[in-house]
């Protein structure tokens, strides 16, 4: 097994195959448009790109839950390189697809390879202490951050010449990760040979599991808010800067680009010094109030810079995912890290499947009157997490939020921490039989 704590080779190597990963997924965004409309010979692609972007979150939501099981049975690795592989495949077929059928075949297939996340994350879980958790999940999202930055401004150059080039662009670094991870990467969960049933295949089976264990039931609620909340930037972020304020595509580009840099920082040098400072709890409180409050200013913007200005504010409230993560990667047993993981992803990928049509319907119906109404809902549908949040802190008061709330929480200074799942009932069991 491998040793945890230190910045060691296979944390390195899995922080750069997620970067590529992401580089890879990045590098074909600003050209799908385009290929969509040369394919269907329409030039209106806005449905076949709405169903695109469903298709992929269906099947991420479909197979996240599956890969981190078989991950958990048969080991990181193998699965991780059976996933990369086949997402050089696919890209490659994408790139030479003559029909509108054979690209939906290959998002199908972009989708099943891309829920590879949930292996990475569980990839991450084995090689971490529970107290490094927080500061590596925050490395982990800083490098699929900055891959997709990179991603979609060499999409955007290669694109130039031609729509296919970015998708066998994007083949090439999928092959390339397929490489690193086939000859440096080590296996860091032991295979076991537990029974494995068509249940274990079932989505919605790890949803009710992960939603059976009552002491981490708040986290995992907030979580699923949050990634509802997240459909309102990443759906209309590109209409609303050009409704609003007059956005050009460059403009626009500056903007991802600039909000991207400010993510991978957050991640990589808050996450961690914050959750030392405060606990995982702090560090989510504190990401909890900086993204509210990001949300209300983008709804009253009135001017182009706003915007990023405001970014500072949404970066900080990344860093509520992988405070997440961490508190929830404490819960369960070190055999269900990928199946935990693997139910986050699914979640978020849930979220994802209706979250974009629900965010620009009311936009549309809003959009003469006041275009910031849909900022200001999502500002509210996240004022529920600030209850579950706080009961699911009073549940449980070991990890501290700073020295007065230590004191108030544990007066004897005994530092004791009961566990969630402890705070079931006798012969309650967290895991459910399909």
């Amino acid at each position: 097994m491998i040793a945890k704590g230190s910045l060691n080779r296979p944390l390195l190597v899995i922080l750069v195959t997620v970067m590529l990963d992401a580089v890879g997924m990045g590098l074909v965004l600003p050209v799908l448009p385009k290929l969509l409309r040369e394919v269907s010979h329409q030039p209106n692609v806005a449905g076949h790109f709405g169903y695109f972007l469903s298709v992929y979150a269906l099947m991420q939501f479909v197979f996240s839950p599956i890969l981190g099981a078989l991950s958990d049975r048969f080991g990181r690795r193998p699965v991780l390189l059976v996933s990369l592989a086949g997402a050089a495949v696919d890209y490659t077929l994408m790139a030479v697809a003559p029909t509108l059928g054979l690209l939906y075949v290959g998002r199908v297939i972009a989708g099943i390879t891309g829920a590879n996340m949930a292996v990475a994350t569980a990839y991450l879980a084995d090689i971490s202490t529970e107290e490094d958790r927080a500061g590596r999940y925050g490395l982990l999202n800083a490098s699929f951050g900055v891959g997709f930055v990179v991603g979609p401004m060499l999409g955007g150059l290669v694109g130039a010449y031609s729509s296919r080039y970015p998708f066998l662009a994007a083949a090439l670094f999928n092959g390339l990760n397929f490489l690193l991870g086939y000859f440096v990467l080590p296996e860091s969960h032991l295979a076991e040979r537990k029974s494995f049933t068509l249940p274990h295949l079932n989505p919605f089976r790890s949803l009710r599991w992960v939603f059976g264990l009552r002491g981490v039931l708040p986290f995992v609620l907030v979580y699923t808010i949050i990634c509802c909340v997240a459909q309102v930037p990443s759906t209309i972020w590109v209409i609303y800067g050009e409704d609003r304020f007059g956005w050009d595509t460059r403009t626009v580009g500056l903007s991802f680009a600039f909000f991207g840099i400010l993510f991978a920082a957050a991640q990589a040098f808050l996450t961690g010094r914050l959750s030392a400072l405060w606990g995982e709890r702090g560090a989510l409180l504190v990401a909890l109030l900086a993204d509210n409050a990001g949300f209300l200013m983008m709804g009253f913007a009135t001017r182009g810079w706003m915007p990023f200005a405001i970014c500072i504010l949404l970066a900080v409230g990344g860093i509520a995912m992988p405070a997440l993560q961490a508190l929830l990667s404490k819960e369960v047993g070190e055999d269900q890290q990928g199946e935990l993981q693997g139910t986050l992803v699914a979640l978020m990928s849930l979220a994802t499947i209706a979250g974009p049509v629900l965010v620009t319907t009311l936009y549309d119906s809003s959009r003469d009157t006041f275009p910031g109404l849909v900022w200001i809902c999502g500002s509210v549908v996240y004022l529920a997490c600030f209850p579950i949040f706080w009961y699911g802190r009073s549940r449980r008061t070991g990890d501290h939020l700073g020295a007065p709330t230590r004191a108030l929480e544990d007066p004897a200074g005994s530092g004791e921490r009961p566990s969630l799942l402890a705070a079931n009932r006798p012969g309650d069991s967290p895991e459910v039989d399909a």
